[in-house]
């Protein structure tokens, strides 16, 4: 882990939800009742008495594109002490992932929640891995607790937008598209 405390969010980090293209944006095995919108939307996600929800077993699979490319710094993934995520997987640009192919890419990172972590602080991520990201897919593989239910109460994004970088410092990378 770098020296940078997980608690320091940069000053030119922002919180990434102006940038996802809602439009887009999927969660497999949730609950009806108790959608992605709970731990996603501004004002939901505010209100800890709304939750997403699994369904038929622990796991949940959140695919959500962005409207430009953005650098993912760190997330916050905030839930309750038993029911909350423990192992999450991310993996950048990878689209129409399900339950039977997850499992058979390697994440762009993996991270373990502590109870902290539950209570909102942010986790760094493997900054490298997430310089031009698309899409982000969470794949929330257990809960604290080992049972069939998962709750997540918020879900924060933290990060830039690639034009708000400095252009100066990137090489040229268009050619191969």
């Amino acid at each position: 882990m770098s020296g940078e405390s997980a608690s320091a969010i940069h000053k030119s980090q922002v919180d990434l939800l102006d940038f996802i293209d809602w439009s887009g944006v999927e969660c497999l095995n949730q609950s009806s009742s108790h959608s992605l919108a709970n731990a996603l939307k501004q004002g939901y996600r505010e209100d800890d008495g709304l939750n997403l929800e699994s369904d038929a077993d622990e796991q949940l699979l959140i695919y959500l594109p962005f409207t430009q490319v953005i650098k993912l710094h760190s997330i916050a993934i905030k839930g309750p002490e038993e029911e909350g995520p423990k192992t999450v997987k991310l993996f950048s640009n990878k689209e129409h992932m399900g339950f039977i192919n997850v499992n058979d890419f390697p994440p762009s990172d993996t991270i373990n929640l502590s109870p902290d972590n539950l209570k909102g602080k942010p986790v760094v991520l493997k900054y490298v891995k997430f310089q031009n990201v698309r899409s982000l897919t969470i794949f929330i593989e257990d809960n604290q607790s080992g049972s069939d239910l998962t709750k997540v109460q918020k879900i924060v994004l933290y990060g830039s937008t690639v034009e708000t970088t400095d252009m100066k410092g990137l090489k040229k990378i268009e050619d191969g598209h």
